[in-house]
């Protein structure tokens, strides 16, 4: 870890606040749909299964695909609730700084230049980043990185403006600093409300997620409605706070060579992000919402299904054809794709 410890010893994990007694349990997982398909040389070589739920403007449900009711973790599509949180707690983010608050950056050079003056303005540096050391999240920042012989840092992680923003919350509180991602921390206590009350449902289990900050699970329809509620909310709110500064500035949230970023730019008023294990919750400027998980994780199928989706909801063009263009390569020749299969 790049910070400073929580006290706890380095192999024994955190124990997170049991769920409230009425969250309810996930129920058995049966068959998924198969959502994409993967085609080499026009045979069917594999698939991926998973779950899809859209949304009326009313909140209502559509249409739904496999088992949207199976809680989730959907790893980053939480944080905009996480910056909504960091905001309740008094601490004042605005433009592009509240957008990398709920950004999975690409670690670009201006990603890592505003991360690390964040923690600056605050008065705190990059050593009190929790975590982990990481390279880029873009392969091609990623190659450029290493190429300039530049190693692994908390900084660098795709979390990083998250954490920052997590730490300067904190630091403006008087609130503990090395225990800010245990589960018990006033922040993350604050967080867990924020997620429940955009939702409008408990957290039905609570873990760990890949960066060390408290992770809560939800059902594909509480997702979709949370990020419904960001973009109905009041102007000034701290949802539509988040919301109007992730559509502001797409590029801190995701990066310039990411389907986020493409959306939210050629669709004013969408709201876009994606979590790690293939999990993908969007906003629609009409006032629907959408979220869908792979079931293996597998993230290169999810910029088919999103394509797919955005068609089916009357936003083809251009923009849906390039999120969901995921070839398949034989040698240096396009052999195949990775295509929706509803």
């Amino acid at each position: 870890m790049g910070g400073p410890s929580s006290g706890r010893p380095p192999d024994v994990p955190a124990q997170p606040v049991p769920p409230r007694p009425d969250a309810p349990a996930p129920p058995p997982a049966g068959p998924s749909p198969v959502l994409a398909e993967v085609v080499r040389s026009g045979f069917v070589e594999g698939v991926h299964r998973g779950s899809v739920v859209v949304l009326e403007a009313d909140g209502s449900v559509a249409w739904s695909l496999g088992e949207p009711d199976r809680p989730v973790f959907p790893r980053s599509a939480n944080k905009p609730m996480q910056a909504a949180a960091i905001l309740r707690a008094g601490l004042d983010l605005a433009g592009e700084r509240l957008a990398l608050a709920a950004a999975s950056h690409s670690g670009e050079p201006f990603h890592l230049e505003l991360a690390e003056r964040m923690l600056t303005e605050f008065g705190l540096s990059a050593d009190a980043l929790q975590c982990p050391p990481d390279l880029p999240l873009d392969p091609v920042e990623a190659e450029q990185y290493l190429a300039s012989g530049q190693v692994r840092r908390p900084l660098t992680m795709n979390c990083s403006g998250k954490h920052a923003a997590m730490l300067a919350a904190c630091a403006r509180n008087g609130w503990p600093l090395d225990s800010y991602l245990d589960p018990a921390h006033p922040l993350q206590l604050l967080v867990r409300e924020t997620v429940e009350a955009a939702a409008g449902e408990p957290v039905a289990a609570l873990g760990t997620d890949g960066c060390g900050a408290p992770l809560m699970a939800l059902t594909l329809p509480g997702l979709a409605r949370a990020f419904a509620a960001f973009v109905r909310a009041e102007p000034g709110t701290p949802e539509r706070r988040v919301a109007d500064a992730m559509r502001a500035h797409p590029e801190y949230v995701a990066g310039t060579r990411r389907p986020d970023t493409w959306l939210m730019r050629a669709l004013p008023g969408a709201l876009s992000k994606m979590g790690a294990e293939a999990v993908q919750a969007v906003a629609l400027p009409d006032g629907r919402a959408l979220a869908f998980k792979v079931d293996d994780g597998a993230t290169r199928a999810l910029g088919p299904v999103l394509a797919r989706l955005l068609e089916r909801l009357g936003y083809a063009g251009e923009t849906a054809t390039r999120i969901g263009s995921a070839p398949l390569m034989g040698g240096a020749v396009r052999v195949g794709e990775i295509r929706a299969a509803f």
